[in-house]
């Protein structure tokens, strides 16, 4: 990705020190960043966050989107509702770069709890070095976007 890429991060109240450590590395490598996560450590609820940073992505506010909860898994469950986001939940690096070059992920879930501050980074290092292939993996995409809209792709 372009250090031009601008980059939207989100957590809940589990993830909000991994959410700071993400954002200085992605500073770090020329990123602009969009940090709409919350700064309480008052528990709050994941599937707004999840909403909010999708929302900025599907606005084009943002190319791409990270959001942080303790599993990945719930806020990444949020953001999917939206239509045209495809949010990976990763746990290591390679699923993160395949997501990217086969499903054009626009958004990266990882859990606080599940991940260290070193493993996120490298997660997150791979999404934004990865790039969509297009050919099968567009027609797939596209099979996705159909679903999407209630049509059956059987």
């Amino acid at each position: 990705m372009s250090d031009k890429t601008k980059i939207v991060i989100t957590s809940d109240h589990t993830g909000i020190d991994l959410r700071k450590a993400v954002v200085a590395h992605l500073e770090a490598r020329g990123y602009a960043v969009e940090d709409v996560g919350p700064t309480s450590p008052e528990s709050t609820d994941y599937p707004k966050w999840g909403e909010k940073a999708a929302r900025v992505v599907l606005a084009g506010g943002a190319q791409l989107g990270i959001a942080i909860c303790g599993t990945g898994f719930g806020i990444s469950l949020a953001a999917n509702k939206l239509k045209g986001i495809r949010c990976v939940v990763c746990s290591e690096p390679y699923t993160a770069k395949l997501s990217r070059q086969h499903n054009n992920a626009n958004m990266l879930a990882f859990g606080a709890r599940v991940v260290g501050q070193d493993l996120a980074l490298m997660i997150v290092d791979e999404f934004l070095d990865a790039e969509f292939e297009g050919g099968r993996h567009a027609r797939r995409v596209g099979m996705i976007s159909e679903l999407e809209a209630g049509h059956s792709v059987c």
